[in-house]
This record gives C-alpha cells, structure tokens and sequence, in this order.
C-alpha cells in the first residue's frame, strides 16, 4: 500500500496515517530468549493494533559464524562500524520513521549517514559506555569508563572476558556516547527508564533529544486456576552475578517460600545458597510466567546493577504483584515512584520488609494494577511513541530546511 504525505502535514513534520515504520533491531538466541526482543516484538504488534505499517528489518546473532576469535571479530566490527546494512530493505519499503532498537553485534552503522528520514534509537542497555554494556564489574557497579576513560574495560577484560575483544570497544567510545554513530545521528533517543534517562544525562546526550519511553508489556491473560505458587514469592531472572540472587538466597528467611524462576552460571551455586524453604522451577516461557504471577505473594528483585529496565517490573504491576526490589537498580527507583512494594537497603533485614509487603499485599494489588494501566499500558506506551515520531519528524524537517537554505 503506497502511503503519501500531504504539503500540510509535511509542513507539521509528519506523515499521514497510516505510518510506515520499520523497526531496526539485531535479535539474540532464541536458545537464549532476552527482554528486549520480547519488546520489540510486542511493540511491533501494538503499532499495527493502531493502523501503523510495520516491518522488522531484523538480523539474528544464531546467522553469525561461531569460534574462538568470534568475540573479537565482534568487537572490531563495531569499532569499524561493519556488519549488515538494511539499504535496500529501507529503499523497498520506504518507511516515514526507521525506528532503531539494538544494532550490536550484526548491523552496520555507515547506512546511518544514508539514510535522511526521521529515525528513533531505543537503547536498550548501556552500551555506548560500556563494553560490557551493563555498567557492573566484580560484584558492584561500575561507572570509571562513564567517569574516566573506556581503556579501563581494557584492563579489566569487560567484553566477554578478553582483553583484545575489549579493545575495539573501547576505540569505538573513545569520544563518548554523545559521538556514538547511532545516537548522534537518532532525532530522539528513547530511554526506558529515569535511571536510564539519568545516565545518558550525564554520559553528555543532550536532554532535548532524550525521551522518556517506558516499555509496556501486554495486558495478563485472565486468571486461572490456583497454581501451587499460592502464598510463595518468586524471583524470575537469569541466575548471575549481576543479578544478586545468590547474595538474597544467603540471606533469605528460612519460614519464606521462594519460587526461583529461571536458570543461568550460578544455578549450582545458588542451591547450595538456598536454604529449605526455596524452590528452584527452572526456566519457564513467557506465558506461563504470566499465568502464575497473580497466585505469587509478591516478586523479589535484588539485582545488584543498575539494569535498564526489565519487563518483569511491569509484567509484575500487570498482575497485580507487589515489588521488593535490592536499592540501586532502575526498578528500585520505579518502586519507590509508583510506591508498588519496597526497597531493601544495604544491610537491612529481609523478614520484616517481606512480613510488611504481605501485610498490605491486598491494597498493594489494586495500586499495582493502576501504576500498570498509568504508565505501563499499551495505550500509554502507544501515545508516548507517535508523539517521539512526531517529534523527530519535526526536528528532521527543520534540519533538512535549515540545510536548504542555509
């Protein structure tokens, strides 16, 4: 379907509906499902709900040859800027917006500079200041390359432990993140998260293209039978350092039922951790997940890193889960604003924050519930979005013009 833009709403910097968008984003392994692609995925359905023409121009890492040199050949072509270009697919489909999501490791940056419409970057993690691209290193966070210089993650081997894989990322950030080929080039840059928005801030992104855009997850499917999660909390997340679940198990209170959903590095370290009253589910998909979310007393989140902003929070806020989440992360923060749970700090016993959330489980559900529909929504998450393409639209007219006659 040709779609056509009249002088008016060219002069308004946006398009007629229906919008022709593509969507621009590297997938990971299916072998390894991550939280993004589940976003882009559902964000990809929510435009087309809404009358948008879209298209995933996608590239998967499973397409990339695999070998010992492999994490270094990804490095340096970051750092060249190779990988795959979407020209043609772009030429073909001609979109009003080229929405941006992940890029690393399969896609080029050259045809950034090619391509002249408005164009959208998410981002997804902290990649643009950190090789590793979580701003975590020995069991705390970490910030000297935000704070100092990139040849830091050299030393410490932060991209998949290796010095010389390390090095081309560090080529690639050595001007910063405001000089990252993406997000110099994006008309806004979406931040899922205030943390998010906070670090950008200070990595030197300019606040009139940041965006706050949080991600919205699907409203849960209606609940069913009672699973045998009644009365047990759950902690839903890879079993890793970053993610703190070893030092909760060593802490957790031996009369707390725990579910402990997901596998990872640490699963064997995290049993020996647990005390009796844990139990280890496994990995589960999705949707079924979200079933069992309602019958959960409440989700755990001690995540020891800043993290962006998993869609477990607001899966968590959609079923009505009240939250208590480890201080310092990205949900920590979103807790403490929608007053969803509880933030545990440094030090702090977890019984009688644990006994605290239980006791206002009830009004907690109902408010978790609003937080979701306010700011978690499709239809929030739909609004916020055509107002960013409108906005970029704007600014790429005005550039264009400022060119023309300058």
């Amino acid at each position: 379907m040709q779609v056509k833009s009249s002088p008016d709403a060219r002069r308004r910097g946006r398009p007629d509906l229906p919008l022709r968008i593509a969507l621009v984003h590297g997938f990971g392994s299916p072998a390894h499902p991550r939280g993004e692609d589940e976003a882009v995925r559902d964000q990809a359905a929510a435009l087309r709900r809404i009358g948008c023409e879209v298209s995933i121009v996608g590239a998967s890492t499973d397409d990339r040859p695999r070998g010992l040199l492999r994490a270094a050949r990804t490095g340096a072509e970051l750092a060249l800027g190779l990988g795959r270009c979407p020209d043609q697919e772009l030429r073909q489909l001609q979109p009003h917006v080229v929405h941006v999501h992940n890029l690393f490791p399969a896609f080029a940056r050259g045809w950034l500079r090619r391509w002249a419409g408005p164009l959208i970057a998410t981002v997804h993690n902290y990649r643009p200041m950190c090789a590793a691209a979580t701003l975590f290193r020995d069991g705390q966070v970490c910030t000297r390359c935000l704070d100092g210089s990139p040849w830091t993650g050299v030393r410490h081997r932060c991209f998949r432990q290796s010095a010389v894989a390390t090095v081309p990322l560090a080529l690639a950030a050595r001007r910063g993140a405001a000089r990252d080929p993406l997000l110099s080039r994006a008309d806004r840059i979406a931040v899922p998260s205030q943390l998010s928005w906070d670090l950008y801030r200070k990595a030197g992104l300019p606040v009139e293209r940041l965006a706050l855009l949080p991600h919205f997850v699907p409203q849960p499917p209606s609940a069913g039978a009672p699973t045998d999660g009644v009365g047990r909390w759950a902690y839903v997340g890879r079993l890793s350092r970053e993610k703190g679940v070893v030092d909760m198990l060593r802490r957790w209170p031996t009369t707390e039922p725990l579910d402990v959903v997901g596998d990872g590095d640490l699963a064997r370290e995290c049993r020996r951790a647990a005390p009796p009253s844990v139990r280890f589910v496994g990995t589960l998909d999705r949707e079924e997940v979200r079933r069992r979310m309602p019958w959960w007393t409440g989700l755990v989140f001690p995540s020891r890193g800043f993290e962006s902003a998993p869609l477990v929070y607001p899966e968590a806020l959609a079923a009505g889960l009240p939250v208590v989440a480890w201080a310092g992360s990205s949900v920590a923060y979103a807790v403490r604003l929608h007053e969803t749970g509880a933030v545990v700090g440094r030090g702090e016993r977890l019984g009688p924050i644990l006994d605290s959330v239980r006791h206002r489980r009830p009004s907690l559900r109902e408010h978790c519930r609003h937080a979701y529909q306010a700011e978690f929504s499709e239809a929030r998450w739909a609004e916020l979005t055509l107002r960013v393409y409108r906005q970029a639209a704007q600014r790429r007219v005005a550039l264009q013009t400022e060119r023309g006659t300058g």
